[in-house]
């Protein structure tokens, strides 16, 4: 039976680039760093930046992205660091909470996101996606 998700590995075409952009643009802790990789916390969860030619050159059209948490009072913060170094921004904002979707140097799709499954969950009491169907209680408004 599946518990988690394990980690997450990224494809990058230059290492030092790519964990330069993670550490210091996103804020990731790094763990370790050899020749073709590096190993970077995310809060409790962990992800891989492996070192690829084959990796792409631009974001891919589809809307497949990776979303980091972050916390409503470092938001703010966090948004600011990003858009300082130029970043691209790939899509505004239309979910709940506060979000900010950006590439990283590669063409990954990113985003950092205030909010949790339970906030996007409430949400959609609010606001039913066309077609939803509930698998569990539907939470209740507070």
């Amino acid at each position: 039976m599946i518990t988690g998700i394990n980690h997450l590995t990224l494809a990058v075409r230059d290492l030092e680039r790519s964990f330069d952009f993670y550490t210091r643009v996103v804020g990731l802790q790094p763990v370790v760093k050899w020749a073709r990789g590096a190993y970077l916390h995310a809060g409790d969860d962990w992800i891989c930046l492996s070192l690829d030619a084959e990796t792409r050159t631009g974001p891919l059209p589809e809307y497949t992205h990776v979303a980091f948490s972050v916390g409503a009072e470092a938001f703010a913060r966090c948004t600011n660091v990003i858009r300082e170094q130029g970043v691209a921004i790939w899509k505004e904002n239309r979910s709940e909470g506060d979000s900010l979707y950006f590439l990283d140097p590669d063409g990954h799709k990113l985003e950092i996101h205030t909010g949790d499954l339970q906030t996007r969950l409430a949400a959609l009491r609010e606001t039913p996606y066309e077609g939803l169907e509930w698998f569990i209680a539907a939470p209740r408004s507070e």
